[in-house]
């Protein structure tokens, strides 16, 4: 099994330091699209990288909690993940919806406040919207986005399968942002996705609010898009009152902002993977 990659900064080696030296005290957080689970043309494809379910098996009991913080709904996330049933994870936390929703394995629940009334009329008005934003020359860069509603608490704009993906990702912004703030909602761009979601609802919240509750001594975090650098903002922030941080960076180069703050890059889900077993090893799987 490999040796655990050095983090590039000296907070990145603290907190590996701090997670191995305590790991009952140590949370393994972790986003699932981009981090988990390869990206794909169709979410309803996605599925978890083939090692990492064995992977957090292994490292899970040997550490305080591992975490999955999604924009998916928590029953989505667990589906696609294999998450649920699996020895070894029986503590395993699954944040949806960017904390609205909790899953735990512990119960094989999901426990969740109502929906945000403004993700239903949003959703309704999304068809004119799309309509109206592809008339004309514009047509042609709109053929192909698909609309994800996330089981009422958000609604998600995908331009990857569009003709011509970062154009309709541009030309969808703006009036985007326009039904959001209509709405009362937040516009949280990805990598090619719009999302439409509640105000209040952040990885970083959901991530803090966790590590606080469990009494986290230490945290690694990671992923791979722009929702993610609020969870990064947190474990910086936690930083200044003594909890150890290491930022890892599920690598893509449609994301340089993500790597650029990272303590730590690897190579996409299977790099994660390739990470959770190698601190598995060290702490003697």
């Amino acid at each position: 099994m490999a040796a655990t990659p050095e983090p590039r900064t000296p907070q990145g080696r603290a907190g590996l330091e701090a997670l191995l030296a305590a790991p009952e005290r140590a949370v393994v957080a972790l986003d699932f699209d981009g981090t988990l689970a390869p990206i794909v043309a169709r979410p309803e494809d996605a599925r978890a990288h083939p090692g990492a379910v064995a992977a957090l098996a292994r490292l899970a009991p040997r550490i305080g909690s591992v975490v999955v913080i999604t924009g998916r709904p928590a029953e989505v996330a667990v589906r696609y993940g294999g998450f649920a049933g699996v020895p070894g994870l029986d503590r395993m936390t699954v944040l949806g919806h960017y904390g609205a929703e909790r899953w735990e394995a512990s119960t094989g629940t999901v426990s969740a406040p109502p929906p945000h009334p403004g993700v239903r009329a949003a959703r309704d008005e999304l068809p004119a919207l799309l309509e109206g934003a592809g008339s004309g020359p514009a047509a042609a860069d709109l053929a192909g986005v698909h609309v994800e509603d996330k089981g009422g608490r958000a609604v998600a704009v995908h331009t990857r399968r569009a003709a011509r993906p970062q154009a309709a990702f541009d030309l969808l912004h703006a009036p985007l942002r326009e039904l959001a703030d209509r709405h009362g909602l937040h516009l949280e761009p990805g990598r090619m996705v719009l999302e439409l979601r509640p105000p209040g609802m952040d990885k970083g919240i959901a991530l803090a609010g966790y590590l606080r509750e469990s009494g986290a001594g230490s945290v690694l975090y990671a992923g791979d898009d722009l929702g993610d650098l609020a969870a990064f903002g947190a474990v910086e922030e936690l930083r200044g009152e003594g909890v150890a941080g290491l930022l890892v960076c599920s690598g893509s180069e449609e994301v340089a902002e993500l790597a650029a703050r990272a303590d730590l890059v690897v190579d996409g889900p299977g790099g994660v993977v390739g990470l959770l077993d190698s601190l598995a090893t060290a702490l003697g799987a």
